[in-house]
C-alpha cells in the first residue's frame, strides 16, 4: 500500500476528515470486553517490563560477590539500565509515530526477552552492563508507547479511569517482581531469575495477532481504507460481545469555532504541518512539552529520591536491622499503590490538572511537615513518607494518562516518550542529589529538598497544565 509521506493534516483536508470520522466512531463504542481484552494483553506486556526493571536490585548482591565488584562498578550496573530507558523512551516515540504503535510494542517485548536470556548467560560484568543497556532500551521504549496506544483506543467518557486502571499493572509488576526475586535468587541464583523473566517473550506474537493497530494512527498516515477496515472489525466485535447494535456515528464539531480569525487559522495550519521534535515546540505544543517535562522530572525525582534512600536512612540514621528497614520501605511503597488506585477512581471527576496539582502539593506538604518535625523517630518517618507516597504515586501515574492527551496523533508517541525521558532523568538525578544532601548524616535537609522539588511541580501544574478530562483527543490536540 502506498502511504503519503507527508499527508495534509489540516482539519479541512481529506485526511483531517478521515481522522474526525474515526474519532466519532470511537466515541460511540461503549467500554466493554473488547477494550478489557486489549487492555489485558498490552497490560501483561507492561507488567513484565516492570518486573524486568526491578530484577537488578535483587541480583546485585550476588553479582558483587561473584564478580568482586567495587561500589562504583556496582552503581554503574544499576544506572546503565536507567540510561538505556531514557534513550529507549526517546527513540521509541519517534519510531512508533512512523511505523505504528503495535509494531513497536511487540518489538520491545522481543528485545527485552532476548536481553534477559543473554543476561542469564553473561560471562563478565562488561557484557552484563551492555546487555542491561539493551534491556533498558526495550523497557523505556515500551511503556510510553503502550500508554499512547491505550489512550487512542478509548473514548473520551471515563477515559481517565480506564487508562489508569490499566497503568496500575506497572506498580503491580514492580511488586510481584520483588516478591518473586526475593524467593528465586536465594534458592536458584540470579541467572535463573533472568531465564524466568525471558519467558513472557511469547507475548510479542500474541500482541501482533490479537491487538489491532491504532485506527487513529492509520488514518493520520493517510491509510484511510485500512483504518476503516480495522474500525469495522472493532465495531463488529463490540456488537458481538455486547449483543447490541451500535448507535449511528455522530457528528464531530471542529475543535476551533467557525469564526476563528485568519491568524488563528494560519497558526493552526502551521501546527498541523509540524511533526517530530520541532512539532513538540510549535504553537500550543511548546508550552505543553515544557510543562509535562517538568511534571515528569519533579514527580520521579521525588519518588526515587525517597524510595532509593529510605532503607539506608532507616539503617544508618535509626539503627534498624536490614529486615526492618526493608519492611518499613515496603509499607511506604504499598501506600503509594493506594494513591494510584485513588487517582484512577477520581481523575475523571476531579480532572487531570486538579489531581496532579493536588497530589504534588500534598506530597510537598507531607515532606515539609516531616522536615519541620525533625524526623526524630523511624515511625515518624514511616508515617509521613507513606502519606507523601500516596500523593506522589497518584500524581505520577496520572501523567501516563495526561501526557498522550496533550499531543496529536502524528507525534503523540514522541510526546509521551519525551515525558518518559524526563522521568528517567528524575530517576537518575533524584537518588544522586539526595545522596549528596544526606552525606552529612542529617535527614532534615533531605526532606526539605524533596519537598521543595514537589512544590515546583505543583506550581507548574497549577499555572501551566491544561484540563483535558471529558474531551476528545482530537479536540484537545488538533
Amino acid at each position: 500500500m502506498t502511504i503519503d509521506a507527508s499527508p495534509d493534516r489540516t482539519p479541512d483536508s481529506p485526511a483531517g476528515a478521515a481522522r474526525a470520522h474515526i474519532a466519532a466512531r470511537f466515541e460511540r463504542l461503549p467500554l466493554c470486553r473488547w477494550h478489557v481484552t486489549v487492555r489485558l494483553i498490552v497490560g501483561a506486556v507492561t507488567f513484565f517490563e516492570a518486573f524486568d526493571q526491578l530484577l537488578i536490585a535483587y541480583a546485585l548482591p550476588e553479582l558483587r560477590d561473584e564478580w568482586h565488584l567495587s561500589t562504583s562498578r556496582a552503581t554503574l550496573l544499576l544506572t546503565v539500565g536507567s540510561i538505556g530507558m531514557l534513550v529507549g523512551a526517546l527513540l521509541s516515540g519517534r519510531l512508533a509515530d512512523r511505523i505504528g504503535r503495535v509494531k513497536v510494542i511487540a518489538l520491545c517485548v522481543a528485545v527485552s526477552s532476548a536481553a534477559n536470556l543473554a543476561l542469564a548467560a553473561s560471562p563478565t560484568p562488561d557484557v552484563f552492563m551492555a546487555l542491561r543497556f539493551v534491556q533498558g532500551l526495550a523497557i523505556g521504549g515500551e511503556v510510553p508507547v503502550a500508554a499512547t496506544f491505550i489512550a487512542e483506543i478509548t473514548r473520551s467518557h471515563r477515559r481517565g479511569r480506564f487508562v489508569l486502571l490499566y497503568e496500575l499493572v506497572f506498580p503491580a509488576g514492580l511488586t510481584v517482581g520483588a516478591l518473586v526475586a526475593a524467593w528465586v535468587v536465594p534458592v536458584l541464583g540470579w541467572r535463573w531469575m533472568y531465564v524466568l523473566a525471558a519467558l513472557p517473550g511469547v507475548l510479542c506474537v500474541v500482541v501482533q495477532r490479537k491487538v489491532p493497530e491504532s485506527p487513529r494512527w492509520l488514518a493520520d498516515h493517510g491509510r484511510t481504507e485500512e483504518a476503516g477496515a480495522v474500525m469495522d472489525g472493532i465495531e463488529a466485535e463490540v456488537e458481538r460481545v455486547t449483543g447490541k447494535r451500535l448507535p449511528p456515528v455522530g457528528t464531530v464539531p471542529d475543535p476551533e469555532p467557525a469564526e476563528a480569525v485568519r491568524g488563528e487559522r494560519h497558526a493552526e495550519s502551521d501546527e498541523a504541518a509540524a511533526t517530530g521534535l520541532r512539532g513538540l515546540f510549535t504553537g500550543r505544543y511548546r508550552r505543553r512539552t515544557l510543562v509535562i517535562g517538568v511534571l515528569w522530572f519533579t514527580g520521579y525525582f521525588v519518588n526515587y529520591g525517597i524510595t532509593s534512600w529510605l532503607p539506608t536512612i532507616y539503617q544508618n540514621r535509626y539503627d534498624l536491622s536490614l529486615s526492618d528497614a526493608l519492611l518499613y520501605s515496603t509499607v511506604t511503597s504499598c501506600a503509594g499503590l493506594l494513591g494510584c488506585l485513588v487517582a484512577a477512581l477520581t481523575v475523571d471527576r476531579a480532572g487531570r490538572r486538579g489531581v496532579i496539582t493536588g497530589c504534588l502539593g500534598g506530597a510537598a506538604a507531607m515532606l515539609l511537615v516531616l522536615a519541620f518535625l525533625g524526623a526524630r523517630t523511624p515511625l515518624e518517618v514511616l508515617a509521613w513518607t507513606s502519606l507523601a507516597a500516596v500523593f506522589f504515586f497518584g500524581s505520577n501515574i496520572c501523567l501516563y494518562l495526561y501526557t498522550p492527551e496533550l499531543f496529536p496523533t502524528r507525534m503523540r508517541a514522541l510526546g509521551s516518550s519525551v515525558g518518559g525521558a524526563m522521568n528517567r532523568l528524575g530517576v537518575i538525578l533524584g537518588p544522586i542529589v539526595v545522596g549528596a544532601v544526606y552525606a552529612g548524616g542529617n535527614v532534615t535537609p533531605v526532606f526539605v529538598t524533596l519537598g521543595a522539588v514537589a512544590v515546583v511541580g505543583a506550581v507548574v501544574a497549577a499555572l501551566g497544565a491544561e484540563e483535558t478530562a471529558g474531551r476528545r483527543l482530537e479536540e484537545v490536540s488538533p
